[in-house]
This record gives C-alpha cells, structure tokens and sequence, in this order.
C-alpha cells in the first residue's frame, strides 16, 4: 500500500476495514447459531437464524456435536420440451453417485461435493411432514433450495430441451454403529419420492436477476 498514491491508500484501507467488519459479523453470528441458547439468541434469534439459513446452516451445537449419520442418495428426472416442441422425461440421474465419483481418490474434495447435496435434503426432510407439506417458512425455503441446487447440477447435462418439470426420489440409510458399541440402529433403507415440481426462473442459475428480468420483459 505504501506505493501506492494516498485516495488509492485510503480506498485499501476502508475496503480492508469493511471486509474485516463483515468477517467478524459472520464469525459472531455463526458462534451465536451453534452455542447453547443464551440471552442474545433468546432475543435476536430471527436475525441469527436469517443470516446463517440456508447457505451457512449447521447441523451441530458447539458442545454437544451432531454430524450427520446417514447415507443419502439423491436421484432426479426432468420433464423438459425438446427442441422440436415434444415433451419428454429423461431417466433418473443419479447426483450422488456423480457427488461420489468427485469425491472418490480426491484427498481434499470440497464442502460442495461432500456435503451440499445430502445437507439440502436433511433440510428438507426435516422441515416437511410425511404428505411432503411444508412445515412453516423453513419448509418453504427448503423447497426452493432444494431446486436450486438440482437445477445448478442438470445445467451440466444436455437433455435436448428446456427443462420444465423435475422429480426427487431419495433414499437414506442410517450409519450402522460400531462394533463396541451397544447402540441399537435401524439400517433398513427408506425411500422417499417427492411430487413434480415445476421449475420457475428463480429455480435457474441466476435466481433472483432470472425473475427481475422476466418481470422487466
């Protein structure tokens, strides 16, 4: 910084400052959502629970930890128009087999590819009753990043048209304990197959800037 002339110097300094205003912002918080409930959560819970849901949400508490303990494996069909007006339905597309192929022989694969895909649908799953209606906001906000995340993952395939429907089936399976230990679990898989839901722009990459220029048009 110091070649540089003193509005540039002055630039430097406040866009450092803001970035490690923010940092400190997004580390408080985030200690906030895991620690035990205390009086700042107690009070300012919604403001917690709308910066860290859903992109920086976290499945344990700071002293008592709870990873997730289940295999999950995602499947998805689209429903799309090809490119000669005829509606069609491609086959089930495994993404966590794609997720575990990224995965397998990488020694250091990334939160994305271990975690997204099966977190979004712990989401999901935990916000939803058996009839797949949504429980409460949350329930609502799971849906759209469920979609969201899928329709990032089908922009790699070329299906031969716009997609304009897409279904979810999964299958999870608890992690079987180990052998010293007494704990008794139930590895029987269960599958779950959810309704078609009809993609929007906001479902597309793009989200939000899809929606305002469709309004705009």
């Amino acid at each position: 910084m110091a070649g540089l002339s003193l509005p540039y110097q002055v630039a430097a300094a406040v866009s450092l400052a803001l970035i490690a205003a923010l940092a400190c912002v997004h580390l408080a918080v985030v200690f906030l959502h895991v620690a035990p409930s205390n009086t700042v959560t107690k009070q300012h819970g919604e403001a917690v629970d709308g910066w860290v849901y859903p992109e920086f949400e976290q499945n344990w508490k700071l002293f008592a930890p709870n990873p997730l303990q289940q295999n999950i494996a995602i499947q998805v069909r689209a429903e799309y128009t090809a490119r000669d007006g005829s509606r069609s339905t491609s086959d089930w597309i495994d993404l966590s087999a794609q997720d575990g192929a990224q995965i397998r022989h990488n020694l250091l694969p990334s939160h994305i590819q271990q975690n997204q895909l099966r977190r979004a649908w712990d989401f999901y799953a935990g916000s939803h009753d058996t009839e797949n209606r949504p429980q409460g906001p949350r329930g609502r906000l799971s849906e759209s990043y469920m979609r969201r995340i899928v329709m990032l993952r089908l922009d790699r395939h070329d299906l031969g048209g716009r997609v304009e429907r897409i279904r979810l089936r999964a299958s999870t399976r608890a992690i079987e304990a180990p052998e010293w230990s007494h704990e008794k679990i139930d590895t029987r898989p269960v599958h779950r197959e959810l309704p078609w839901w009809t993609v929007t722009a906001a479902d597309l990459p793009g989200g939000v800037d899809n929606d305002r220029a469709a309004t705009a048009r």
